[in-house]
């Protein structure tokens, strides 16, 4: 029996045209929409206690990032049930790549989020779900506990089956309640930050006091103005996309 129609192989071409596949914008109601799902889930503490995670993934990989970039030596990231996470890096502990390395996590997930706005905004949506898979498969390969590879085996599947098994509806309202919820998560990951350097519990905040002498204080506000330029301009991007040519 011949069974060849059966299964067909996936073709390079068809995922390259997947890749590059221009999709149309949703309306500015479901865009709306998704914002405020994004917004409550962030506000509801019960929920943003698990979801604060991948707050925390793109936060930890905001560091490795940037001391792979500046030429220390990555030894690891973890992930801890409790939503907080370290990342190891040798090197010196002091000078620019030190102090460039423990800025990087707060800004992280909101301009992982100014990303994905972007990428939405020019109609690239399949993309922007393809490259998030991407870069947590990469991250997969540094972590160095359970949980935390079982966290971003979730995170990973959960983007890769929306992007690869989702119709354009189901991919367009969860990429953007991604983009959404990184750029609102990531500015109440620094209102709590503030709490947590008032604890004085060795923030990435109080790690800049030392480093620089600059007051804890003012990093958290340096922090803070980051997010919230990110959210409002991955805002705009998501609330008036480029129109098609």
């Amino acid at each position: 029996m011949n069974c060849s129609h059966i299964a067909a192989p996936i073709s390079v071409s068809s995922v390259s045209d997947r890749l590059w596949l221009v999709s149309a914008h949703p309306p500015l109601w479901v865009i709306a929409a998704t914002a405020a799902v994004a917004l409550a889930l962030v506000l509801y503490a019960p929920v943003w206690r698990i979801l604060r995670t991948a707050v925390t993934i793109a936060h930890e990989g905001g560091h490795a990032l940037v001391a792979v970039l500046t030429g220390r030596t990555l030894r690891g990231v973890r992930l801890h049930s409790d939503t907080s996470g370290v990342t190891v890096s040798r090197g010196k502990p002091y000078g620019p790549g030190m102090i460039l390395t423990t800025m990087a996590g707060y800004p992280a997930p909101s301009l992982l989020g100014l990303g994905c706005a972007a990428m939405l905004g020019i109609g690239r949506l399949t993309l922007m779900l393809w490259l998030v898979v991407a870069a947590l498969l990469i991250l997969l390969l540094l972590i160095r506990n359970m949980f935390g590879l079982l966290a971003v085996i979730v995170a990973g599947a959960a983007v890769f089956g929306v992007s690869w098994y989702g119709d354009v509806i189901v991919q367009g309202v969860f990429g953007y309640a991604v983009a959404w919820f990184l750029l609102f998560g990531g500015l109440r990951a620094v209102a709590e930050l503030q709490r947590v350097h008032v604890r004085g519990d060795g923030s990435d905040a109080d790690q800049l006091a030392r480093l620089t002498r600059i007051p804890a204080v003012v990093w958290v506000l340096v922090f803070a103005a980051a997010s919230l330029a990110c959210l409002v301009g991955g805002g705009r991007l998501l609330l008036t996309p480029w129109p098609f040519t």
